[in-house]
């Protein structure tokens, strides 16, 4: 890490925890945000009460609110912006990113209406190859990454350079990162991982025990898969941090917003009503969407994902969904095996 300048958009839960890994390595941190008041309070007190309260922030994470500004002079650019927000962020960082800076993005989903991967839209605003753009995910919820809690998480890029220097921007005692090549992969599987846990929080909501929660884990890393296979990503990965790590936390963390949604909805809330007391951005709802259209674009099944779509936009009773996917009918667990068993 020759470069320890760092420039962070946005300044929410996952962009001020990243922060405080990279000013943890030395690094001095300019984090991005809109709001003048949210940079004169992580700026005079070291705080960012409104997404991690009782958490006191490193001396060298210095808040801006000009794009220019935060960019000027960076060695490596981490957009923690939302998946809905992401596009925006990146057209309006595209004219200030040095030209030698690294890329990498820490965003779980897919773009609404075009159904591209992060990584994809972020290449198009700022004008760089895909293949250079670096992308971090895993199991990490930003409260236990700021009070530095073991974590290990997945720097995936294209580029063995690029995932290397993220690697080495980022990892340290108690923040272990390790590469890998499968961006598709990777990216997949921290999208749709919000929507299994958006079904956990709502089968814990309607008191269905653990015995619900491992089937829905274990057959939504299947529909992950799936997913993943159709559009290119390599089924190994999703036997790791990117793909079942970062499904198991979050479908059964108190931290993830994704299951309180979930629960919520379950206590028989409205969806607006969940989002009114959430107050943050939950990224299983738009992703619940996106994904429901992509697995009709790939002609790829995925009844778990089908039946939250028709919770979250067409109004069916939670435990009507459940029911459905109960009554399903039989099938083989693994659909390798049944093929195979057919061309016997």
């Amino acid at each position: 890490m020759e470069n320890k300048r760092a420039a962070v958009l946005v300044a929410g839960s996952w962009g001020t925890a990243l922060a405080t890994v990279l000013a943890d390595n030395g690094c001095d941190v300019a984090i991005w945000t809109r709001r003048a008041e949210q940079a004169d309070e992580i700026n005079r007190h070291h705080t960012n009460s409104k997404y991690l309260p009782d958490v006191r922030l490193h001396e060298r994470i210095r808040a801006v609110t000009d794009m220019d500004e935060a960019l000027n002079g960076a060695g490596i650019v981490v957009f923690a912006a939302t998946s809905a927000s992401i596009r925006e962020v990146a057209r309006k960082a595209s004219g200030g990113i040095p030209r030698d800076a690294y890329v990498v993005h820490a965003v779980k989903g897919f773009e609404r209406d075009s159904l591209k991967r992060i990584s994809t839209v972020i290449s198009e605003e700022i004008r760089r190859p895909e293949e250079t753009i670096a992308v971090l995910s895993g199991p990490s919820h930003a409260e236990e990454v700021v009070r530095r809690c073991p974590t290990t998480v997945v720097a995936a890029s294209q580029s063995k350079e690029a995932a290397e220097a993220v690697q080495d921007y980022f990892m340290n005692a108690h923040f272990r990162v390790y590469t890998n090549p499968d961006v598709i992969g990777v990216e997949v599987a921290g999208a749709i991982k919000n929507i299994i846990a958006l079904g956990a929080g709502l089968s814990d909501g309607l008191g269905y025990g653990d015995n619900a929660k491992a089937a829905l884990i274990t057959r939504g890393l299947a529909e992950i898969g799936r997913l993943g296979q159709a559009m290119g990503a390599q089924l190994l990965t999703f036997a790791g941090l990117a793909g079942v790590g970062d499904l198991v936390v979050t479908c059964t963390s108190r931290h993830s917003r994704n299951w309180r949604a979930g629960s919520l909805l379950a206590k028989g809330m409205s969806l607006d009503e969940v989002l009114a007391a959430m107050n943050m951005a939950v990224e299983g709802i738009g992703t619940t969407r996106a994904a429901y259209e992509l697995s009709r674009r790939y002609g790829v099944p995925m009844p778990i994902t089908e039946q939250l779509h028709a919770v979250l936009f067409d109004g069916k009773p939670p435990k009507a969904a459940v029911e459905a996917l109960m009554g399903r009918v039989r099938t083989h667990e693994s659909e390798e095996v049944a093929k195979a068993w057919l061309e016997a």
